[in-house]
């Protein structure tokens, strides 16, 4: 597992497996993205506005 941050464009990305083959992007909302490959494995979460701090809470 490794989390990276990019300041300028202020997205965090926590890499939860490495790519091993293509995956598809999953728009959760206008903050979050999740790649997934097709077996289901979760490789990546991406987060948008990483540091905004009045974030709602997620529906499940």
């Amino acid at each position: 597992m490794k989390l990276s941050y990019d300041a300028k464009y202020n997205v965090a990305y926590l890499r939860l497996h490495e790519k091993t083959g293509q995956v598809t992007t999953i728009k959760v909302n206008d903050e979050m993205n999740i790649d997934m490959a097709p077996d289901g494995t979760v490789y990546g979460i991406e987060l948008l506005n990483a540091t905004q701090g009045d974030r709602k809470p997620m529906k499940a």
